[in-house]
C-alpha cells in the first residue's frame, strides 16, 4: 500500500514538474486569431470593436494580470500572445490578441485538459471590462 501511495505522489510530482517546465513554442501559440465570437471547451474567441490605442491599452492590462508573460509579439506587430499560468499547478493559458482593422480579435486557450471551466472565458471579460471608452 506504501508503494502505490508513493508511485502517485511521484507520478504527481512529475507531472507538476513537467507542466511548469515544458517550453511554449511560439510557432504554435501564436497564431492569428480566426472567427467570430465562441466559446468552446477549453477556450474562447472573441471579436470587439478597437478603441484608439486598444491593443496598447490590452496590453496593459494584460500585463498587470498576475503569473501573465509575453511568449511572443508585440504592438508594432499588431499582435502578441501571453501565457498566463494557474496559480496552483502552473497551467499555461495562451491568450493571443491582435488589432485587425477596425476590430481586436483574442483567442484565449489552455494547453493541458480538454476543458478550462471557464477560466479563459473570465480572463478574456476581465481584460474587456478594465479597457477604457
Amino acid at each position: 500500500m506504501k508503494m502505490v501511495l508513493w508511485l502517485l505522489i511521484s507520478v504527481g510530482i512529475a507531472m507538476g514538474a513537467y507542466v511548469r517546465i515544458v517550453p511554449s513554442d511560439p510557432t504554435r501559440w501564436h497564431v492569428a486569431p480566426e472567427g467570430v465570437d465562441r466559446d468552446f471547451r477549453n477556450g474562447v474567441v472573441r471579436v470587439v470593436e478597437a478603441a484608439p490605442g486598444g491593443l496598447e491599452q490590452l496590453d496593459h492590462i494584460a500585463r498587470a494580470t498576475p503569473r501573465t508573460t509575453v511568449l511572443a509579439g508585440s504592438i508594432e506587430e499588431g499582435m502578441i500572445t501571453y501565457v498566463t499560468r494557474s496559480r496552483v499547478f502552473g497551467f499555461p493559458d495562451y491568450t493571443t490578441v491582435q488589432h485587425d482593422g477596425d476590430m481586436l480579435r483574442i483567442y484565449a486557450r489552455s494547453r493541458f485538459g480538454r476543458k478550462d471551466f471557464g477560466v479563459n472565458r473570465q480572463r478574456v471579460t476581465h481584460w474587456l471590462a478594465l479597457r477604457q471608452p
